[in-house]
């Protein structure tokens, strides 16, 4: 499953399960790099008018995302 992947250059990244009987390498500083993106767009989220985007221009959205955006990063 993996060999494939290796012999074109890819890195293993996901983590493997406790119970697997040949485990492989993973590098998990790499697994975990995309938490506090993933946690931020899940805060965004929760303000209703960026979820369900009621601003009818981009420019309207993207200002709203940069209003938001430090009100999270300082909760």
């Amino acid at each position: 499953m993996i060999e494939p992947l290796a012999q074109t250059g890819k890195i293993v990244v996901i983590s493997l399960r406790s119970s697997r009987k040949e485990p492989w390498r993973h590098d998990r500083h790499l697994y975990k790099a995309p938490h506090p993106i993933e946690s931020c767009f899940a805060r965004l989220k929760q303000y209703r008018a960026i979820a369900t985007r009621y601003d009818k221009t981009a420019s309207n959205f993207l200002g709203a995302i940069y209003l938001v955006t430090p009100v999270i990063w300082l909760n």
